[in-house]
C-alpha cells in the first residue's frame, strides 16, 4: 500500500515570464533535494511569446522589433515544443513534480497532462482530444485549445501546460502555433455555451483535474505565495 501523496499549489495570479522561470529553477533544485513536495504553479503571464530549445525562430511571423508595438515580449527557453503564446485569460500550470516518485516516464507524463485538460474541458461540455501524430497539445476538432511544453531534469518536471480560457486570439496570428500551420486556435469561451465562472474558479478546476489525473490524494493551496515571492526578490 503506497503512502498518501500531496500536491502543493501556489496561486500566483499574473507573473512576469522571466520571474516565473527563476522561480521554477529554484523549485526544481529544491524538489531534487526533497526539500519541497510535488508543487504546481497556477498563474497567467502578460503577453509573451516563448520558443523551445529547438529555436524555431522562423515560426515567429513578425519582426522582433514589432513585438514592442503589440505589447508582447519574446523569451527563449529550454523546454520542449515549438513557439507558443502566453497571455491574459489563459490558465497556465507549471508542475514541479518528481516522476520517479510517482513511477511514470516522460511520455506518460505528457499524456497525463493532456488527459487533465481533456477532463477539464468536459466540465463545460467541450469534447477535446489529444493531438494526432505530429500535433502537440489538446484540440477541439481541428482547433487547438491547450498547449504543452515541458522540461524534465533528473526526473523533475518544469514548464507545463497552457489552456485558453478567453485570450485575445489575435496574438496567435503572429506565429505558427507550436509549429503547426493551417490550424486554428480556439478557447473555452468560443467552444462552450456554458456561462463561465471566474477565472480563479477555472484555475482551481483545472488543478483539480490535474491532481486527479496524477492520483494525488490531497491538494494543499498556498494562501499567499506572492508574499514569499516578494521576500525572495528582496533577499537577492
Amino acid at each position: 500500500m503506497r503512502s498518501p501523496r500531496t500536491l502543493e499549489v501556489w496561486k500566483l495570479g499574473t507573473v512576469n515570464y522571466l520571474k516565473s522561470l527563476k522561480l521554477q529553477d529554484r523549485l526544481v533544485s529544491e524538489r531534487k533535494a526533497n526539500l519541497i513536495p510535488d508543487t504546481v504553479l497556477s498563474l497567467q503571464h502578460p503577453p509573451t511569446y516563448t520558443l523551445g530549445k529547438r529555436r524555431t525562430d522562423h515560426n515567429l511571423l513578425i519582426p522582433e522589433a514589432e513585438l514592442t508595438r503589440i505589447g508582447a515580449e519574446l523569451h527563449y527557453t529550454q523546454r520542449g515544443g515549438d513557439i507558443t503564446f502566453h497571455g491574459p485569460h489563459q490558465a497556465i500550470l507549471y508542475p514541479i513534480i518528481s516522476l520517479r516518485s510517482i513511477g511514470i516516464g516522460a511520455r506518460n507524463y505528457v499524456e497525463t497532462l493532456e488527459r487533465s485538460m481533456i477532463e477539464f474541458a468536459s466540465i463545460y461540455g467541450v469534447k477535446a482530444r489529444a493531438g494526432h501524430k505530429g500535433e502537440t497539445g489538446v484540440w477541439v476538432g481541428d482547433r487547438k485549445i491547450g498547449a504543452i511544453g515541458v522540461r524534465i531534469s533528473s526526473g523533475i518536471t518544469c514548464h507545463g501546460l497552457a489552456l485558453n480560457i478567453d485570450p485575445d486570439l489575435k496574438y496567435f496570428e503572429h506565429i505558427v502555433p507550436c509549429g503547426i500551420a493551417d490550424k486554428e486556435v480556439t478557447s473555452l469561451r468560443k467552444e462552450t455555451d456554458t456561462v463561465l465562472p471566474s477565472e480563479e474558479v477555472i484555475h482551481e478546476q483545472l488543478v483539480s483535474c490535474l491532481a486527479k489525473a496524477f492520483s494525488y490524494d490531497d491538494v494543499v493551496w498556498k494562501e499567499d505565495p506572492l508574499v514569499i515571492l516578494d521576500t525572495q526578490e528582496h533577499n537577492k
